[in-house]
């Protein structure tokens, strides 16, 4: 068996070497060049900094303390403006008058001694008060007067209502049908009013009934100005608007009218029926026969002081105003008017009168004729004489009117 087995051997040998002798012979690797060492590239060398340009550093350093001003500042705006705007000290309203002639210093000086502003902690408010009224530029709006101020009114409000004048308003009425001289009585007696005493008594006529309102301290002269600046409208107004068939040559004569007719009647509705009456006369050449004027020839700016009863003697005495006496109208007015005797004069009603004669209610009697006029004054003497009976006075402002 052993014999056998060792060719086998040798065969399979063979066939090893056969095969191994039909593979293709491997490529040679190519032989690579030795590497070569990299040359370091030189880099540019930094140039060595040199000292920044002195203006620029001043340039960059103002820009800076500018940006810091401007955030400071603004800041500052914010919280004084809040701080402005901020409720008030005070707790309940009160009145504070400002004289005139203050300056902005002195205004915000007194609001801190009323309460209105004051000092918290460590921030004053008349600072921050005087300061907001210049930056506002309000220092010359701030005006004089008697100011109403509200509980827990902010320093702005308070600015505010000194720029608009909004002071409390006083008032002076001066009724229709008084003479110069009483009006400027009442103005001398008002307390709100400043100023010396009027002495010199105006015109007759020449201020205008009416309610005048004011501050307090406003000038007793001013208010004068005032009505004599409204007379003047009114008349121009009421002489504009006149009917152009009136028996009248320029406003002055229907200024005098119109003293007449308010001097004549207290009611409104009759100005015009007893401005017709005496248009009605001037156009047939009559006698105005008007018994207030022969009270103001005799007694001027004191005519109306009182309650007076004209006589006999009163009624013959010489009297350049007495319309009994002369035939036409006085030479100024008797009283100063409102505009509504005014526009009664030129625009009376469209009437035949003639006459009239108080009717025992506070109005009158009108008449176109004389026997009509009669019997009217008749009616009225009795209604004297019932009351005279009874004990009252009589105090119809207006007595017969006679041919």
């Amino acid at each position: 068996m052993s014999e056998n087995e060792t060719p086998q051997s040798d065969n399979g040998s063979q066939d090893e070497e056969e095969i191994v002798a039909q593979q293709p012979e491997a490529e040679p690797e190519p032989e690579l060049e030795p590497e070569q060492p990299r040359r370091r590239e030189k880099l540019p060398r930094r140039k060595p900094k040199g000292r920044r340009n002195p203006f620029v550093v001043l340039l960059s350093g103002v820009f800076s303390l500018l940006f810091l001003a401007v955030l400071i500042g603004g800041g500052a705006l914010y919280i004084g403006k809040a701080w402005f705007e901020k409720p008030g000290p005070l707790a309940e309203t009160k009145t504070v008058v400002i004289p005139r002639g203050q300056g902005v210093r002195g205004i915000t000086d007194q609001l801190k001694r009323e309460g209105v502003i004051k000092q918290t902690g460590f921030v004053d408010d008349a600072w921050v008060f005087y300061a907001a009224v210049l930056l506002y530029k309000a220092q010359d709006k701030l005006q004089a007067g008697e100011y109403s101020f509200d509980a827990g009114i902010s320093m702005h409000d308070v600015m505010d209502k000194l720029a608009s004048g909004k002071a409390i308003l006083h008032s002076l009425t001066v009724p229709e049908g008084l003479t110069s001289k009483q009006i400027i009585a009442l103005v001398n007696a008002h307390e709100m009013l400043t100023g010396n005493e009027i002495l010199d008594v105006p015109a007759e006529g020449s201020l205008l009934p009416e309610t005048y309102k004011f501050s307090r301290g406003t000038p007793r002269e001013q208010i004068v100005k005032r009505m004599r600046a409204d007379l003047n409208k009114a008349l121009e107004l009421a002489w504009q608007n006149r009917d152009p068939g009136l028996p009248l040559q320029n406003s002055a004569e229907l200024l005098t009218l119109a003293s007449i007719v308010e001097k004549e009647t207290g009611l409104a509705q009759e100005r015009p029926r007893v401005a017709s009456v005496f248009v009605n006369r001037l156009r047939k050449k009559m006698k105005l026969q008007s018994d207030p004027t022969i009270l103001y020839g005799l007694y001027g700016g004191d005519a109306w002081g009182k309650p007076r009863t004209i006589t006999k003697s009163e009624l013959d005495a010489a009297n350049p105003y007495n319309t009994y006496q002369i035939d036409r109208l006085p030479p100024g007015p008797i009283a100063n008017v409102g505009v509504a005797a005014l526009e009664a004069v030129s625009r009376p009603a469209d009437t035949k009168d003639l006459f009239f004669v108080a009717d025992g209610s506070g109005g009158h009697a009108f008449a176109e004729t004389l026997d009509e006029h009669n019997k009217n004054v008749t009616r009225w003497r009795e209604i004297e004489k019932n009351r005279k009976q009874e004990g009252a006075s009589a105090s119809e402002g207006t007595q017969t009117l006679t041919q």
